[in-house]
């Protein structure tokens, strides 16, 4: 088995992988990603003891345990582009030999689940409720760099680009469906569907300040599509790239999102600090029944 080189696998001086600063000790088999530093704390909060808490960057890691299990806490920033690095290093910290530069002959596989913030697409789900991603619709192009095609849902993709006229030079869209195992610990109370992540939050989400979109009634195309009954709920930054790149690396993938926003009813969460607090103690009950 080749070593991998210095340049592609970058290793700290003090053993830890490159940006996220951690050592394969540091991290529990259940992983809870969010976007916002400070949201890491909220979900440290409920453990029962913190035995770990590193920072570099955006990347905060806080792992204790909760229920008797032993859960992480990562934030990874906003978009697909951290999510890359957050889900290739995490694998490597467990399937990968930090020291001896080579893959394990037996892998292992991570719980990965994405607490997020989100923008509902349908007018009937309502702010402060929550969403949980049956589908990951990547618009952002990320896994287009990977040799993932063998995972792509390709017959809804090749619907969605008929029935919303997508074309170059926008991305090539994807779809990936997320972990069925997480999806049904995870799904009570929650909305289920297709969730959009887009590459950006203004245009690419069809928001228009001072410049004009490419995309003329973005948001309406997506609320439009039906695939034998099954919609696009929301819109969001990372989930396409964590089912991708998890699912062709062998972990099991979720995304739960609070609602703060209705894009068709142009409503805002009155305080939707509160709906993430309640999520995230709801999302760690469901994973330690």
């Amino acid at each position: 088995m080749s070593k991998i080189p210095e340049s592609e696998l970058i290793i700290n001086p003090d053993g830890s992988i490159f940006h996220l600063h951690l050592h394969p000790e540091d991290i529990g088999s259940t992983i809870l990603l969010v976007g916002d530093q400070g949201r890491v704390e909220m979900v440290s909060n409920y453990f029962d003891k913190i035995e770990v808490k590193k920072q570099n960057r955006e990347f905060v890691t806080h792992t204790g345990s909760y229920n008797g299990k032993r859960i992480s806490a990562i934030s990874t920033g906003i978009g697909t582009d951290n999510l890359d690095i957050v889900v290739n290093e995490l694998d490597a910290l467990v399937n990968i030999d930090l020291k001896q530069r080579e893959i394990k002959s037996v892998t292992s596989s991570l719980q990965l689940v994405r607490i997020g913030t989100s923008g509902a697409l349908q007018a009937h789900i309502p702010v402060d409720s929550y969403v949980l991603s049956e589908y990951g619709l990547g618009m952002d192009g990320l896994l287009n760099f990977y040799d993932a095609s063998a995972y792509y849902e390709t017959e809804i993709s090749n619907e969605f680009i008929r029935q919303t006229g997508w074309s170059a030079p926008l991305n090539t869209p994807y779809l990936i469906k997320g972990s069925e195992l997480l999806f049904g610990k995870l799904k009570k109370d929650c909305e289920t569907g297709i969730t959009a992540t887009a590459c950006g939050f203004y245009g690419p989400q069809g928001r228009q300040l001072r410049l004009k979109p490419a995309v003329e009634g973005l948001n309406e195309k997506l609320t439009a599509f039906d695939y034998k009954g099954l919609k696009v709920t929301n819109f969001e930054m990372e989930t396409s790239a964590l089912f991708g790149l998890s699912k062709s690396l062998g972990h099991e993938a979720a995304t739960v999102c609070a609602i703060i926003a209705n894009r068709i009813q142009k409503q805002f969460s009155k305080d939707y600090k509160k709906t993430v607090n309640k999520l995230i103690e709801k999302t760690l009950n469901d994973l330690t029944i």
